[in-house]
């Protein structure tokens, strides 16, 4: 017994010193890599860096290229002494700007150990050339040939985004990033970034006893060659972007355009913004575009909260008629607003009265949306407003407002729908329609963001459902997420949207009889769908706003247009928004006498 015990273990240590050998034998004779790990103390790793990948537009122009650049590195434990004056002739630089950097790298030669340091960024080809004849003079500088990102077409700057050499910050959230690489910080660059970053590449060589570079390790056996970034295809339009940006010139706001039967953002221009000849070196202008009273760095496009204005009465109106509470040729009277509480009075524009649904959206009543708001509120299938109104906001969400809409594009936010327990607090649960009139005519607590509301166009022009915005589209490279291929339904059923839709027709084309608010975004030969909106601004004049579609069958754009302290919708947001339709689907612009009232006016003080 204590014998067969004893041949066990005996056999069980046997078979333990022999898995153990195999393994060292494998380690030591039959795999390098862990030789090559453990000799990393007399390795150098030259990196090459690849170029970052393509991004194009949606007809294949390039918005984001790459262009050879060249920098001089420096390892300044590798550095003897050298002469100063003639490295500085060399590189094209001072003797006191090598001194003081050498004195930097002494002060701190411990931190920085064997590390290599970036001393000079984007040299001139001629000063590489020059450098490159006389390296052999000056051991521990050489030079590093990258690419370098170029704009061949000013469209779309905050848009696509800049690349910066990373910080500390990113280096703990990237560990396998080095100093000295780039990354992308804002825009398609920063959500992109793994597509389009690439892998860097190395070559390996040995050192000496001495630190000095000898051959290439095993003849180059474990070098790595650089794998460029992935292209990306997005679904801008390039040429439309540029036009956007050329009349939003001189403006503060936003013009966001949809393609609606994908979600696809043709254009989204964000005003002042980033030009793009900025964008290559964007430190050297950060501090200026930060400093600016206008903030081109905040991209208004999706990150701006507005109140929406007259555009939401759209959303009530068809609430209205899904509910029950409203019909087509329901009429209500409007002499200059509806008085509502002890003399209160929200005022509206002179236009005819009475007036049924579709005129009342052509002419965009006030009055009209205010009994058309409290009827949904004071809907007796309803036990109390507090809980008519948790349904009317659940119909609100469904039209993609109170929440980010969930795009590819980073840093989106979702603007505001009020909850009933705000009004609770507020009021002490003691609230009514009266209370809350504002948001008859997309005013008080509601806010949104402009690629919102142009989703909503593009929801109208769907008849009730959308595809969440984005701007990647499918290529050979890059798979976009099965969301943006999903409808997305409103609570509205199909049917009422062509009412709806009959009133967006005849704000733009007349008909009705009322006074149409849009003529201003008449296109020949093109059925046009409208809706204008003026939004109250607390801290100035009236925002200017305006939503649009065409053609009215089978739409194949959808725009908003959100222009700051503008004043009436009609008056700037109508025909720019109206220009880039017709741009989009002409290909070019007759009505140049608009046009050029738009691109030489400035509405900036």
């Amino acid at each position: 017994m204590e014998a067969n015990r004893k041949n066990k273990l005996l056999i069980g240590f046997g078979v333990a010193v022999a898995v153990l050998l195999v393994k060292l034998f494998v380690i030591q004779i039959v795999d390098d890599r862990f030789k090559v790990s453990a000799s990393n103390n007399s390795m150098v790793y030259n990196y090459t860096y690849p170029p970052r990948g393509v991004i194009y537009d949606r007809n294949g122009m390039i918005l984001v290229g790459n262009k050879i650049s060249y920098d001089i590195l420096v390892t300044p434990r590798e550095v003897g002494p050298f002469d100063t004056v003639g490295l500085a002739a060399a590189l094209d630089t001072t003797a006191d700007f090598l001194r003081e950097k050498m004195a930097y790298y002494q002060k701190y030669r411990t931190r920085i150990g064997w590390r290599t340091e970036v001393l000079l960024k984007q040299i001139k080809s001629e000063t590489y050339l020059r450098f490159a004849e006389e390296e052999f003079l000056y051991p521990g500088f050489k030079s590093q040939v990258r690419c370098i990102r170029e704009y061949p077409f000013n469209a779309g700057g905050n848009l696509l985004g800049y690349i910066s050499e990373v910080n500390d910050q990113d280096l703990q959230r990237h560990p396998d990033y080095r100093r000295g690489d780039y990354i992308g910080k804002t825009g398609l660059e920063a959500v992109r970034e793994e597509d389009l970053r690439g892998e860097k590449g190395y070559h390996i060589y040995l050192r000496d006893s001495r630190n000095r570079l000898q051959h290439a390790y095993r003849d180059g056996e474990f070098d790595k060659d650089a794998v460029p970034g992935r292209e990306i295809v997005t679904t801008i339009d390039a040429r439309l972007q540029q036009y956007g940006q050329e009349l939003m010139r001189g403006k503060v706001g936003s013009v966001v355009a949809i393609e609606p039967s994908s979600g696809e953002i043709l254009a989204m221009v964000s005003s002042p913004g980033i030009d793009v000849d900025v964008l290559a070196d964007f430190g050297k202008h950060y501090d200026k575009l930060s400093a600016s009273r206008y903030k081109p760095l905040f991209n208004r496009t999706v990150q701006g909260f507005y109140p929406p204005g007259s555009v939401f009465k759209l959303v009530n109106g068809l609430i209205g008629l899904q509910e029950g509470t409203l019909r087509p040729e329901m009429q209500y009277p409007c002499s200059m607003g509806f008085p509502y509480g002890n003399g209160h009075k929200l005022g509206c524009h002179a236009h005819s009265s009475p007036l049924a649904l579709r005129d009342a959206i052509a002419t965009s009543c006030n009055g009209y949306f205010c009994y058309v708001f409290r009827n949904i509120l004071e809907n007796p299938k309803y036990g109390s407003t507090r809980d008519a109104f948790d349904v009317w906001r659940d119909y609100v969400l469904s039209f993609g407002f109170g929440a980010p809409l969930g795009s590819d594009f980073p840093a989106e936010k979702g603007g505001n729908i009020p909850t009933s327990g705000r009004y609770d607090k507020i009021y002490r649960k003691h609230w009514r329609f009266s209370n809350i009139i504002s948001l008859s005519i997309g005013q008080g607590e509601i806010t949104v963001t402009p690629l919102q509301i142009a989703n909503l166009a593009a929801i109208v022009a769907n008849r009730g459902y959308y595809y969440i915005p984005h701007i990647v589209r499918d290529s050979d490279h890059v798979t976009i997420d099965e969301k943006y291929r999903r409808k997305q339904y409103t609570k509205v059923d199909a049917k009422y949207f062509d009412i709806a839709v009959d009133g967006m027709y005849m704000a733009v084309n007349g008909g009705g009889s009322a006074g149409a608010t849009a003529l201003a975004a008449a296109i020949p030969g093109i059925e046009v769908c409208g809706k204008t909106g003026t939004a109250q601004n607390p801290h100035g004049k009236d925002n200017s706003v305006f939503i649009c579609f065409a053609p009215r069958e089978n739409p194949r754009i959808a725009v908003a247009a959100y222009i700051e302290n503008a004043g009436f919708g009609a008056t700037w947001a109508c025909p720019i928004a109206s220009l880039l339709v017709e741009r989009y689907l002409t290909g070019t612009v007759l009505r140049t006498d608009v046009e050029r009232r738009i691109k030489n006016t400035s509405l900036m003080r």
